[in-house]
């Protein structure tokens, strides 16, 4: 009933069945601990990848934006007392993008919203620090680091924002997604507390290319989300746990290479 409430429809035969069937493979299994999942081998990739995108989420300079913000608009001409206001407008960018993307997240999927999140990130901020570097010697170049600002929030906001808090659900079962959204939470707020540290040495040293540390962070995602995460748009969680445990469980033996844990207890090189 709830079910129905919920999707507006009363034809939930496919639901009921993919969580049923969810509920059959970890009968008996009691909820883990956050520790667990770093012991367990058959949960990985899984982790890596949460550690990976959860860390991404702070430490790719999305709210470092907001340090350079009132600099920008009050170099662009905007009248000091309007800049509060301009601000704002960045954040309430971020919230409509993050909106969108969990609208047309099943339709782009999730990997081409992370790469492509990131992707334009990356460039944005190279032309970010270029603008940066020439506003005193071009007098549009304010401008161009205004949109950069714009730009920069609404590629965070269109990819990574919507698509990393998700993802926990569909790559851990009913018994491990307390404890992974345990340590997504933590590591956000670790990296929030480590940029936030951390940015204003990095402006002092690096000057107006104080985004190279988060253009590496944006690149290296990037990678990893095209080489590692797997799609999970219209699959089961049975479908995406056996994609993981294919390349949790790969390794290479004198017969060459094996998948599975009966496998892995076979003698390798």
């Amino acid at each position: 009933a709830a079910l129905q409430k919920l999707r507006g429809t009363s034809d939930l035969s496919a639901e009921l069945e993919e969580m049923l069937a969810e509920q059959a493979a970890v009968k008996g299994q009691r909820a883990k601990n956050p520790w667990e999942l770093f012991q367990n081998p058959a949960l990985r990739w899984q982790l890596v990848s949460i550690v990976v995108l959860s860390s991404a989420m702070q430490l790719c300079g999305n709210d470092s934006m907001y340090f350079y913000a009132a600099y920008v608009f009050q170099e662009a001409g905007i009248p000091q007392d309007k800049i509060p206001y301009v601000v704002i407008g960045t954040g309430s960018c971020e919230l409509i993008t993050s909106v969108t993307c969990n609208m047309i997240i099943d339709y782009a999927g999730r990997r081409p919203l992370l790469l492509g999140g990131y992707i334009f990130m990356a460039g944005w901020a190279i032309v970010f620090m270029v603008a940066l570097s020439q506003q005193t010697q071009i007098s549009w170049m304010p401008y161009l680091s205004m949109a950069c600002i714009f730009a920069y929030i609404l590629s965070f906001g269109i990819g990574p924002a919507g698509v990393t808090g998700v993802l926990p659900t569909e790559v851990f079962d009913q018994m491990s997604r307390p404890a992974a959204y345990m340590i997504c939470g933590s590591l956000l707020w670790f990296n929030l507390f480590l940029v936030g540290t951390a940015f204003p040495f990095i402006v002092k040293s690096l000057a107006h290319f104080c985004y190279i540390p988060f253009l590496v962070v944006c690149v290296c995602t990037a990678l990893y989300v095209w080489f590692f995460l797997p799609e999970t748009k219209g699959k089961s969680f049975l479908e995406i746990s056996e994609e993981f445990r294919k390349r949790n469980f790969k390794t290479k033996t004198r017969a060459g290479f094996y998948k599975g844990p009966e496998e892995i207890k076979i003698t390798t090189l």
